[in-house]
């Protein structure tokens, strides 16, 4: 087997990922239990909300016209005729010269096209003094200003937070469809590699990509299905590979993608479907594997965690929104770099760097160092076509 590896690039990699990866099915769900979800079909409303023009203020529904030129020193008069309760359904009407109480959110009477609010205003008796003019539509929302009737209130793709939810509530939305969980696998390979509990003797290393990757698809809706410790064997390998895709959508497998004689996660993969890339312009996470198996996406990941976390958010979160039928997002801010990033023309290099006071720092660190990851803040991606970046130059920080 060749020692070296045919890189594609990582825009490359990633359209060949959204190539591979079929969208996850949908469902209905209950809206209490549809949070974080992700809609797989439009909500519209089913009325106009509000129903009804409705004060935003507590204060005096009255026809603005009978307010103009009103002032402290020359009040504009009107007849007071009660109050609209609130949840009232008949908030009755007003003529010229009139005006009626009305709380927030309660129903406008017929007749009042702006609210003055109470206190521009002064009840004496069955007569109203108000200090202050309004304009027809002040402190008042139309019927459906809000939202009409048959109008998309939430689209498709969007991901459901409490935000989302209450609008759905608005709308009558019981019931959403969203997109059915994705089930990820998680494998990890190598003859080096010992549970956590276990202690590692020389020569050995904890099980960190299993729970790395695994906290990484759930924190993005996914689900991870752990297959546990996989040694060096391609026949062991083969039955666990085998195993992941009858129960789920798509696979992660952690070690075994280096181009050597352990390069037991190509062959695997190669036999049970196809490779179709091995190798990305990627620092770090070079020898990283992208196939499919059973018409599934399997995904070889390097051994280190360091470079495992850059491909699992330069490759993996692509895999995962094109399941999931939403788009990449990411948390990111602008900082000013403290020093030089050197970096080789051709490659795409992501730099884990600290934040302070808006100026980002380099952490440079062998990829098998896991201190790099919690003394950073996030990443700079150094693109293809640039030999490096300069201190003082504004970058976009992608934060963990």
């Amino acid at each position: 087997m060749s020692l070296f590896l045919d890189v594609v690039s990582v825009d490359a990699a990633v359209e060949t990922v959204r190539r591979i990866t079929p969208a996850a099915g949908c469902e209905d769900v209950p809206l209490e239990s549809a949070l974080h979800r992700v809609l797989a079909k439009d909500v519209c409303a089913d009325i106009d909300v509000p129903g009804f023009d409705r004060s935003t203020v507590d204060g005096y529904a009255v026809a603005a016209a009978d307010t103009i030129g009103a002032s402290e020193a020359i009040p504009a008069m009107l007849q007071f005729l009660g109050r609209v309760s609130m949840g009232s359904t008949d908030p009755g009407s007003i003529s010229p010269g009139s005006c009626r109480y009305v709380p927030t959110g309660g129903a406008l009477p017929a007749g009042a096209d702006a609210v003055v609010m109470i206190e521009n205003a002064e009840q004496i008796g069955d007569d109203l003094l108000v200090h202050r003019p309004v304009a027809p539509g002040e402190n008042v929302i139309r019927r459906g200003e809000d939202f009409g009737a048959g109008k998309v209130v939430l689209e498709r793709g969007r991901v459901l937070t409490p935000r989302e939810i209450g609008v759905a509530a608005a709308v009558g939305a019981d019931r959403v469809s969203v997109v059915m969980v994705p089930r990820i696998g998680i494998i990890s390979t190598g003859n080096e590699v010992v549970p956590i509990l276990e202690r590692p003797a020389p020569g050995q290393v904890r099980d960190v990509n299993s729970y790395l990757a695994g906290a990484f698809v759930t924190e993005r809706g996914c689900r991870p299905v752990y297959f546990g410790i996989v040694r060096d064997d391609r026949a062991a390998l083969m039955r666990a590979v085998a195993s992941a895709l009858e129960r789920c959508d798509a696979v992660l497998i952690s070690g075994g993608s280096s181009k050597d004689e352990r390069d037991n996660t190509a062959a695997v993969v190669a036999e049970l479907g196809e490779v179709l890339v091995h190798g990305i312009a990627l620092a770090p996470g070079k020898p990283t594997i992208i196939g499919t198996a059973r018409k599934k996406p399997v995904i070889g990941l390097p051994g280190h965690p360091a470079s495992t976390f850059v491909v699992l958010v330069a490759i993996v979160d692509h895999l995962i929104a094109a399941m999931s039928q939403t788009t990449v997002t990411r948390r990111t801010l602008r900082a000013r770099l403290t020093q030089n990033i050197p970096s080789t023309r051709g490659r795409e290099d992501y730099i884990r760097v600290s934040l302070e006071d808006g100026r980002a720092t380099p952490i440079f660190g062998k990829s098998g160092l896991l201190n790099t990851l919690v003394q950073s803040d996030g990443l700079v991606r150094i693109p293809a076509s640039i030999e490096g970046l300069e201190v003082g130059e504004e970058v976009e920080v992608i934060l963990w």
